[in-house]
């Protein structure tokens, strides 16, 4: 291969080479002394050329001539030693010398190429830290991608910028729309955390509007006390580096420099830094958001009334929802890699209705997932829902058995009267049609008290709470029952006038439905006693039967609605619809009363309390025998409680 340019001359390449140059001849007279070697050393070529080498201490010539020596009978060799300039100063240098030969192959001299070795110590310095800052800052990315928390993410990449920049401090800025504020920061004030500035002003914005990834403002082109960065005292420069997060500007790092001196390697290592910081921060928002995610579908499946489930696709358990654990009283560590406590529907959309060990009754549907090949599956009470089914199915067999004897009668004393009235005679018809007019208001009261349950049940009862005889009412309560009770004793104990306050019709309905379970239950010969007592604040009514009683465990559930204590169908030979002791509860509430019922040794005792009146003036209040009392009633028929 050949050029069309001259060749260089070996003058040109001596005096352009950055190494010193000196060429010896056989007698040890310098006979080539390059510019490189004039800069080094001090001493012009016009003063040493033909002169002895004057650059050898005293004490090494014999080192000096030992190496000449070698050279002349072997090979070149290099060895770092000891020079001195013009000015006496030593030089320490590596030095490598060769043996010149002349066209026939025999020793005509020596040239020796002299490098200051302090240049190879600081080129290897150099190169040995940049190795440990490469090590370093690998070093500093796993560890700020081994942790997922946005602000320690942020925290450990600016504890590590000073260290790899040479910066006296640093922070770190968030991008927030058209402001920046400062959201870690390392050598700096604390006082500093959480400040703000408009973008267009802030060198952040400056860096952007330029399209660089790297800023470097100092002291020299611009003022710098007007900036939050000012705190550091001696600021002289400034660096500073956009940290991208999925191709957007996300923040910058800024490298503060107030003693330290900024190169390229810093500059550089900066770079490297917002790159890595950029993905440590993405992935760190990537988990906070997942993080976010979770504790959502968590605090919607905690604040589920429903039990929620996911199971894997061998159908156990892998989370359990905090109504999971109340509706089948196991807890996630109980039921985690554990097949759930009741049956799986067969397919999705086909729910299956369990009864649990608990007495629950639980309603489970269940969704595939297919991206995971779980399965979510969902599960609510419906005990109660179950329970309202068996009480209409008890309410309409109930009401279709009291409801048929009054009709049948009806209908029968009807067809009789229709068909066979003229031969029964004035007294057969008077009969019959007393008979149906009994009938009649039995269903009339039957009918009355489904509605009166139906206003209780809606809220739409409403009392009246005036003073009134307590003992008064009672007395003619129970002396309206009196003539029911032929086959009973029925007592009242009391003492004079006992005044509480309430309504008086609504009191006397209670008592009424009272009397008549009692008596209804009692057998023959039996008593039902009737007790009034007064407290500070409060006055008692106890009614005791000596009837069939309370099973155990039944003495809350028989106030509510349809229910009777005992199996169903125990007590078929006692009619009523089961709601009356339901009634009786509510109207005593709506006084600011509290009815209870209580297991005896032989029969119930059936509790009711309300507010006592202090008031013992008649005009204080309304008297029994001016209240409503005096209305038209149904007239008493034994009913169901």
């Amino acid at each position: 291969m050949s050029s069309d340019r001259a060749p260089l001359s070996a003058e040109a390449v001596l005096a352009s080479s950055a190494d010193a140059v000196i060429g010896i001849d056989d007698r040890l007279r310098v006979t080539v002394w390059n510019p490189a070697a004039e800069r080094m050393f001090g001493w012009p070529a016009a003063e040493v050329l033909g002169g002895e080498l004057p650059i050898i201490p005293k004490e090494l010539r014999p080192e000096h001539g030992a190496v000449l020596e070698q050279v002349r009978n072997g090979t070149p060799l290099t060895i770092f030693t000891r020079r001195m300039g013009r000015d006496g100063a030593a030089v320490d240098v590596r030095v490598s010398t060769g043996c010149v030969r002349d066209e026939h192959g025999n020793h005509a001299g020596w040239v020796l190429v002299l490098y200051p070795s302090e240049k190879e110590v600081q080129a290897q310095t150099s190169a040995m830290e940049r190795a440990r800052l490469v090590r370093r800052l690998t070093d500093v990315v796993a560890d700020i991608n081994a942790d997922l928390s946005l602000k320690s993410v942020l925290d450990r990449i600016i504890s590590s910028l000073t260290e790899l920049t040479g910066a006296d401090a640093g922070g770190f800025v968030l991008l927030n729309e058209n402001r920046v504020e400062l959201v870690s920061l390392t050598h700096l004030s604390e006082e500093l955390y959480g400040v703000s500035a408009p973008l267009e002003s802030s060198l952040f914005g400056e860096l952007l509007r330029s399209g660089k990834s790297v800023l470097l403002a100092n002291s020299a082109t611009r003022s710098l006390e007007d900036l939050v960065w000012a705190d550091l005292p001696g600021l002289h420069t400034i660096a500073l580096c956009v940290s991208n997060v999925q191709g957007r500007p996300y923040g910058a790092l800024y490298a503060l420099y107030s003693e330290r001196r900024v190169g390229h390697v810093e500059l550089e290592l900066l770079e490297l830094l917002a790159e890595h910081a950029g993905v440590a921060i993405g992935n760190a928002m990537a988990y906070e958001e997942l993080k976010l995610q979770r504790a959502r579908e968590q605090a919607v499946s905690d604040s589920s009334a429903d039990g929620i489930a996911v199971l894997d696709s061998t159908g156990k358990v892998r989370k359990w929802n905090r109504s999971a654990a109340e509706l089948t009283g196991y807890s996630f560590e109980e039921m985690e890699g554990r097949h759930p406590p009741f049956p799986i529907p067969a397919a999705h959309g086909e729910p299956v209705k369990h009864k649990n060990e608990g007495g629950r009754w639980l309603e489970i549907l269940m969704a595939r997932i297919p991206d995971t090949d779980e399965w979510v599956v969902d599960f609510r009470d419906i005990t109660a829902q179950k329970a309202l089914e068996e009480e209409r199915e008890f309410f309409l067999a109930s009401t279709g058995h009291e409801l048929r004897t009054p009709v049948t009668v009806i209908q029968g004393y009807a067809a009789l009267l229709s068909r066979k009235g003229e031969r029964l005679g004035p007294e057969g018809r008077q009969e019959a049609s007393e008979i149906i007019l009994d009938r009649a208001r039995a269903l009339a009261k039957l009918v009355e008290r489904l509605r009166l349950g139906s206003d209780v049940a809606s809220g739409e009862m409403t009392v009246d709470k005036v003073p009134f005889d307590l003992v008064e009412l009672l007395g003619q309560s129970v002396t309206a029952f009196r003539p029911l009770a032929e086959r009973q004793e029925l007592i009242l104990d009391s003492g004079g006038t006992l005044w509480t306050v309430g309504d008086p019709l609504v009191t006397g309905m209670v008592i009424d439905q009272l009397l008549e379970n009692s008596l209804k239950f009692t057998p023959s010969g039996g008593t039902v006693r009737v007790t009034v007592q007064e407290d500070e604040d409060i006055v008692t009514i106890h009614v005791d039967d000596e009837g069939i009683g309370i099973d155990p465990g039944d003495e809350e559930r028989i106030f509510e609605r349809f229910f009777q204590s005992g199996e169903r169908g125990d007590r078929r030979g006692y009619s009523g619809l089961g709601i009356g002791l339901y009634i009786v509860r509510q109207l005593v509430r709506e006084q600011g009363g509290e009815v209870t019922a209580h297991r005896m040794e032989n029969g119930t005792r059936m509790r009711v309390t309300l507010p006592r009146h202090r008031g013992e003036d008649a005009e204080l209040g309304v008297l029994v025998s001016e209240t409503p009392r005096s209305r038209e009633e149904p007239e008493v028929s034994p009913a169901k409680a």
